[in-house]
């Protein structure tokens, strides 16, 4: 995935937290100050997105409790959608459900297939504070539902069942993280 203009040459790539670091586990707290620091995070957050080629970024897997998540994927028509979101809301989360296979970047190497809705909408404002609404279907629905469950403490794992959640209790209990 290529990197959008704006984020070319900005932003410190930092290392993305794994499973097992508390900061994954931690409801994350709202954004209370819209300024630069907030700006070079996203910064970050992009570089450190890109490096590991990811879709989706949410400020604690580089251990930053905050109500921030980046994202660059694609839609189910292939339309590329390029953002950020402070203090998110999922506001909506329907149609069919589709099980997918879906990784996480906080999970490197695990892939499993994951229930996900068909379409959502997240509610939040910019890194300047202005309101967003941000609509996605297919995979960049995945991808806001996703985020939204890191921002809450969860990791798509804790999405799974049956089968598929005892495999990946396997893969993890046997140090494939």
């Amino acid at each position: 995935m290529s990197k959008p203009e704006a984020a070319r040459g900005r932003g410190t790539v930092r290392p993305v937290r794994r499973l097992g670091d508390p900061v994954l586990r931690t409801e994350c707290d709202p954004v209370r100050a819209f300024d630069a620091s907030l700006e070079r995070l996203i910064d970050d957050m992009f570089a450190s997105m890109y490096e590991a080629n990811g879709a989706g970024l949410a400020a604690n897997q580089i251990g930053v409790p905050l109500r921030v998540f980046v994202y660059d994927c694609k839609d189910d028509e292939g339309r590329r959608h390029v953002g950020h979101v402070v203090n998110p809301t999922l506001v909506a989360a329907d149609g069919d459900t589709l099980e997918e296979p879906e990784g996480c970047l906080s999970l490197p190497g695990l892939n499993f297939p994951t229930p996900r809705y068909a379409h959502a909408v997240v509610e939040g404002v910019d890194v300047k504070g202005e309101p967003v609404r941000v609509e996605g279907t297919g995979y960049f629905a995945r991808c806001l539902q996703h985020e939204t469950g890191h921002l809450r403490g969860q990791v798509y794992i804790d999405v799974l069942s049956g089968e598929a959640r005892r495999e990946a209790m396997r893969a993890i209990r046997g140090g494939r993280v």
